[in-house]
């Protein structure tokens, strides 16, 4: 039976050291079983954590990393940062409606590395998407996004005003 896995470990990726090749040594506390070189133990670790994360991207349908974001409002509009720092702007895809905004993009790794010739692999290479919902309607037509260079998105969605009020002239048919 699969155990759920924690808040933290869905929040962080993280994965939990009971599962697979650890066992619980005399004293309670988990315990690898380790080779004669180090660097092995943590290579097969970090293999064993990058396929449990595949998997259960796999499990819960989903391949593409979730976007970190700050949102804040003015009293005029709601502006949403992100940090996309090696993603073009042609790679990013923001679709707007009133009450709903959806980030996509991938961010392509520029070099070709042998996974063995990794000690670190943490940075998030692929597709990435966010969808946030919105407590007040915005302006579609009037929104913009702007990408720094330093690798920051800033949207700012202006919000409707629902007490404004415009007069029309009748035409005659």
């Amino acid at each position: 039976m699969q155990q759920k896995r924690s808040f933290f470990e869905r929040l962080t990726g993280s994965v939990n050291l009971n599962e697979d090749n650890y066992e619980n040594d005399e004293n309670g506390s988990v315990a690898e079983n380790l080779s004669e070189n180090p660097l092995n133990n943590y290579n097969d670790f970090q293999t064993k954590t990058a396929t449990f994360k595949k998997n259960k991207l796999a499990e819960e349908g989903s391949e593409d990393g979730q976007l970190t974001i700050d949102c804040y409002k003015t009293p005029q509009a709601i502006v949403i940062q992100s940090i996309v720092a090696g993603v073009k702007p042609d790679d990013l895809d923001v679709t707007i409606t009133r009450d709903m905004i959806t980030i996509k993009g991938k961010r392509a790794r520029s070099s070709n590395v042998s996974s063995e010739d990794y000690l670190y692999q943490e940075l998030y290479w692929g597709s990435f998407s966010r969808v946030i919902v919105l407590d007040e309607e915005i302006d579609v037509d009037a929104s913009e996004a702007i990408l720094n260079k330093n690798g920051i998105i800033t949207i700012n969605l202006p919000k409707l005003d629902k007490n404004r009020s415009q007069k029309i002239k009748v035409k005659n048919d």
